[in-house]
């Protein structure tokens, strides 16, 4: 047997500067973080509670790259504090011209200061100076010191700085894009000297600061100025010599230009609590700026990748660094040997890793590693397990007695199942347990998990794709795949302890990790496809598509594409004359909304049509995604994840179900291309009847409601009679249509405004709807009050199973976050029970299934509804099961209703 030793990560050390000169970078943070705002679109970078993260995401990868590029021994950035400084004390309209923070910038600033601290990065703010005059005071030390200086800001006042040993790195494209500002570069561009260019900038003014120019005095006759004269002062001693319209201006707002010349000059001798030498650069605290990154739901794996790469702590090895600060006993095991080994260790708890390039269907896995706490660890290559040693896997993965910990059960069971090999006695996934103590995070990778929670780093491993990754001589990545094993137990040790601390240790054991092995076979099983159906779909969609396109080509008297924003907003606000839609950093949105409102308030028939061409796209782009994911066995094998939806729910990809839209005449169609499979007679659905109202009935405890489930007549119509205070028989569609959408709005946390959005009436007439619903039902408001301060209190909501959704931002200063923090509030315990009740049936009918010794599976779990395959003559039996199975999930004061359909597809199985 070949053994491996575990590698220790050696002390921290400073990465040497590439140049000779200690080299200091300074960077301008309120200045960068603005421009990265407004690089990055917001509603592409925001968390589950609302926070925006397009600054900081923009900042960091900014500052990943230069620190990369520039390499510099020493660093700090400089912060604005406020707009109140010694220049607005001497020109009380410095600035007074700048629009007002957007909302979704707020708040950024702060949470980037914790990335740098994060860092360990040295961060400035001074009260009564700009981020400009501490980069200056510390960029005149520095050079004075013998240090070369780099500034990166997106201020050109920094240009006087620039000298032999200091460069302004100025961004030009976003914050992708810097220029280098060395002196022979400033001088080609504006053909004067550093020195010069606050003289310069005095005469030209500055917009953006709400500095005056002089009248008929642009950039070019300041330059000339200040290259005739030689200086800012000698010209103000001249200024009769200067001639003409221009010279006369001049001297009319001479007081002007001299306060713009004092303002303009940075101070370069505030004091500061920290001198240059204190800046070097020091090892960052990885776990923190993991959770950091976690917490902001920045899951770019590239971004993590380069800002972890120029940490100066990091290690200087060719060879892969093992997991930081734990010794294991590692082993790569021969043919003959994994029999014995399991022998001597299979009874402790292990932790089980594996590499996962096992392909559905090919049925070979690269590798796989085994932990025991003790420190004992084996790596093996399943193609190479003899009889004996296969036989003792199986066995040992088979036995519930064999506690077994992993990262993400449900893949390695549904991959190991195509080898035959059924895994039993998982006690702990390290995954599911991460979700259950934190659910609102968006990144459960081990990496991740083991820095924040173990403060250890791992390893890649290699994907091998079916193939060995190294020989036999190699150990590395076996060294890498023990590791991660023994991470993986003891992340199920330290999650063990957590879960009884927040209440969820029974969730875990009673619920997830059976669903996970329910998922896993549901995967497996897949569902039966219609290829011939959803080809045909996918034409008919694609030519709606390009009807579309000729329509909107004619109605705009001309050809343009319609994908482009930009384009399309030409031609509804500029040649159309279309009333203007909300305003934004790029136009008048164009988003479907502000169609819908076109449509509404103007006749012109483009609007409708580029709504429509957007439909068709997406039903084109569904169908197409289907048809692609259609395996060799005819069927479909989504993925469901227990992790992404904070709620609890259940979500699916490749393909994603849940876009195939359930109440259109498209969807239903797209359903139908769902069809029973081979060996079976029909699909049968189940689901509950208003589970989410339900719930609520129940949470709430309002008689009202309770006793408007019990009348067995339309919900919806009982309540609206009862709202509006008319018989039930005079209840009509509209009443009917504005009920429901309160009802279940309430469920979600929906606003009076966004009620009033919803069904189309002003903000004051859905107020008074809310408030006569809350009259007739004042346990439902009630409630509703009552979970939302219960939560601000405890910083969390909890379902009737104790499943918590933590929302710190309850309490938070910004009015944005705090008020979707609200809704989560008002969301969460409805959702999350439902949720819970959908899983809780899964589990119930699947055991029920197998004990009744029945042919029939349940494939597909979407949108609260469960599908199941019926085998020949199992119809009436299963029908039976089902029903009593899902009623009797849990109890609740509104009791649950089950509604039960059966097709030969999905479509005509509904009910």
């Amino acid at each position: 047997m070949a053994e491996t030793a575990s590698k220790k990560t050696p002390a921290p050390k400073t990465k040497p500067a590439a140049a000779k000169r200690p080299r200091l970078m300074l960077m301008d943070g309120h200045s960068l973080a603005y421009r990265a705002f407004f690089a990055l679109p917001a509603e592409n970078f925001t968390t589950a509670t609302g926070q925006p993260t397009n600054a900081i995401y923009g900042f960091a990868s900014m500052l990943a790259n230069t620190l990369r590029d520039e390499e510099p021994t020493h660093f700090a950035v400089a912060f604005d504090v406020s707009r109140k400084t010694w220049r607005s004390k001497e020109f009380a309209e410095y600035k007074a011209n700048r629009s007002k923070t957007p909302d979704e910038f707020k708040g950024q600033v702060e949470l980037i200061g914790e990335l740098l601290d994060a860092m360990h990065a040295e961060r400035f703010a001074v009260d009564g100076f700009e981020a400009d005059d501490v980069i200056a005071t510390l960029a005149t030390q520095a050079e004075a010191a013998g240090f070369e200086v780099l500034i990166v800001t997106g201020d050109r006042d920094s240009f006087q700085l620039v000298s032999e040993h200091v460069t302004v790195l100025y961004p030009t494209k976003g914050v992708s894009e810097l220029t280098r500002f060395t002196p022979e570069k400033v001088e080609e561009k504006y053909g004067l000297t550093p020195a010069q260019y606050p003289d310069f900038a005095a005469l030209r003014g500055d917009p953006s600061d709400n500095l005056p120019g002089i009248p008929g005095v642009g950039e070019k006759t300041a330059a000339k100025w200040i290259n005739q004269f030689g200086s800012f002062a000698d010209l103000v001693e001249r200024a009769d010599e200067v001639k003409g319209k221009a010279g006369q201006n001049f001297r009319d707002h001479l007081e002007a230009v001299k306060l713009n010349r004092r303002l303009t000059e940075m101070v370069r001798d505030v004091e500061l609590p920290k001198t240059v030498e204190d800046l070097e650069r020091a090892a960052y605290d990885r776990k923190a700026v993991a959770v950091v990154l976690d917490t902001l739901e920045i899951r770019n794996p590239s971004l993590r990748e380069r800002l972890l790469a120029v940490d100066p702590g990091a290690e200087e090895t060719d060879e892969a660094p093992a997991a930081e600060g734990v010794e294991i006993d590692g082993t790569v095991l021969g043919s003959g040997e994994l029999a014995p080994w399991l022998a001597e260790h299979g009874k402790a708890v292990l932790g089980m890793a594996t590499v996962d390039s096992w392909k559905l269907g090919t049925g070979a896995v690269a590798e796989v590693a085994l932990a025991a706490a003790g420190g004992a660890a084996a790596w093996f290559d399943p193609s190479q397990l003899d009889e004996a040693d296969e036989n003792a896997f199986a066995a040992w993965l088979a036995d519930p007695d064999k506690p077994k910990v992993l990262h993400d059960a449900k893949s390695t069971m549904r991959v190991f199942a195509e080898h035959g090999w059924v895994i039993e006695g998982v006690t702990m996934d390290s995954a599911l347990a991460a979700y259950l103590v934190k659910p609102g995070r968006r990144s459960f990778a081990l990496d991740a998990l083991s820095l924040e929670y173990l403060g250890r780093e791992l390893a890649p491993t290699a994907e091998a794709d079916g193939q060995l990754a190294f020989g036999a001589d190699d150990t590395a990545e076996a060294d890498a795949l023990m590791h991660q094993a023994r991470t993986i137990l003891d992340l199920g040790e330290a999650f063990g302890e957590r879960l009884e601390e927040v209440g969820a240790a029974e969730l875990l054991t009673d619920m997830e990790l059976p669903v996970s092995a329910l998922l896993a076979r549901m995967e497996r099983h897949g569902i039966a496809a219609d290829r011939p159906h959803l080809e045909s779909m996918e034409e008919q969609f694609a030519g709606a598509v390009q009807q579309a396109v000729k329509e909107a080509h004619a109605a705009a008297g001309h050809e343009f594409n319609l994908g482009s924003p930009k384009q399309l907003q030409e031609v509804l606000f500029g040649e159309l004359g279309l009333p203007k839609t909300k305003k934004t950093k790029t136009g008048y949105t164009t988003d479907a909304d502000a169609l819908a409102w076109l449509a509404a308030q103007t006749d012109n028939e483009l609007p409708v049509i580029m709504l429509r061409h957007r439909e068709q796209a997406k039903l084109r782009v569904t169908v197409e995604g289907l048809i692609k994911t259609i395996a060799a066995d005819g069927r479909i094998h989504t993925s469901f994840s227990q992790i992404v939806a904070a709620t609890g729910r259940l979500s699916s990809t490749d393909p994603n179900l849940q876009n195939v839209p359930v109440r259109t005449d498209e969807g239903r169609a797209i359903r139908r291309g769902f069809v029973v499979g081979e060996g079976y007679e029909s699909l049968m659905t189940a689901d509950y009847s208003q589970i989410e109202l339900r719930v609520m009935a129940h949470l709430s405890e309002d008689e009202g409601l309770i006793e408007a489930f019990s009348t067995g007549e339309d919900l919806h119509t009982t309540v609206a009679s009862q709202v509006f205070g008319v018989a039930g028989s005079d209840v009509d569609a509209e009443m009917r249509r504005k009920i429901k959408a309160m009802s279940y709005g309430l469920a979600y946390g929906l606003s009076a405004f966004g009620l009033s959005q919803q069904l189309n009436i002003e903000a004051a007439e859905a107020r008074a709807l809310m408030d006569t619903y809350f009259e007739r039902f004042g346990g439902v408001r009630d409630y509703l009050r009552r979970v939302v301060d219960e939560a601000r209190a405890t910083g969390y909501t909890e379902t009737i199973l104790g499943r918590r959704r933590y929302l710190p931002d309850l309490n938070s200063d910004n009015r944005q976050r705090r008020e979707m923090a609200e809704r989560m509030a008002l969301n969460a315990p409805i959702q999350g029970t439902a949720a819970d009740i959908v899983k809780i049936a899964m589990l119930r009918v699947g055991q029920a299934l197998e004990k009744a010794e029945l042919t029939s599976r349940m494939l597909l779990q979407v949108h609260d509804e469960i599908v199941l395959e019926i085998a020949p003559g199992e119809r009436e039996q299963v029908e039976d099961l089902v029903r009593r199975e899902m009623a009797g999930a849990v109890s609740l004061r509104a009791p649950l209703d089950v509604s039960v359909g059966v097709g030969r597809d999905w479509e005509s199985a509904a009910h």
